[in-house]
């Protein structure tokens, strides 16, 4: 998938004119793109147009508009890009109540290791977790990683092929399996374009 650059972007004048338009048709995109995994973890599939979003509103809420500026944004946010290959997935550990979330995220220390993916026929594969920056300390870990899974093109040819997927997540304290719904199946399959 190709990465952004400064000409991929709306300034700050056009994304002002087409800010609600553009985020209902990237909320449609990604509503065929997450996937709840148990009740308190969710997976975001990323591509190109929903870090687009996630970029154009980091600059709309910065104000930012300078080169150097838009560059470093884009530096930071194309590596949450698949690359062909691979998924890149926001895992986000939901629970409302600050003081629940509080204690959830101390048991959940080293969830993001547990998340894996499996097409059927194949080996279950695990996530590359917060390649960027360590996102848990001695307490507790982030409500927020960043995963990424790597898939064959054995894989990728079985998912081609209609094999089913599933995903999940293996930890001590949340242990949950999900088979992809077949209309999400078929949207990540565009991610190996």
């Amino acid at each position: 998938m190709r990465k952004l650059t400064p000409d991929d972007l709306m300034s700050l004048e056009r994304y002002a004119r087409e800010r609600n338009a553009f985020r209902a048709r990237v909320m449609q995109h990604k509503s065929i793109r997450q996937l709840a995994v148990g009740p308190h973890v969710r997976w975001c599939f990323e591509d190109r147009l929903t870090i687009q979003y996630q970029l154009q509103e980091m600059l709309r809420t910065e104000r930012i508009f300078e080169s150097e500026g838009i560059a470093a944004e884009l530096e930071t946010y194309n590596p949450l890009i698949p690359d062909g290959g691979n998924w890149k997935v926001t895992l986000l550990i939901e629970f409302p109540d600050p003081e629940e979330r509080r204690v959830q995220l101390a048991r959940l220390k080293g969830v993001e290791d547990g998340c894996w993916i499996e097409v059927a026929g194949a080996e279950r594969v695990f996530a590359l977790a917060d390649e960027d920056l360590e996102r848990e300390n001695e307490e507790k870990t982030s409500s927020v990683h960043f995963l990424r899974f790597e898939v064959s093109a054995t894989m990728q040819s079985a998912l081609r092929g209609a094999a089913a997927l599933a995903v999940g997540v293996e930890h001590p304290a949340y242990q949950h399996r999900v088979d992809v719904p077949e209309a999400v199946r078929r949207a990540l399959l565009a991610d190996f374009a």
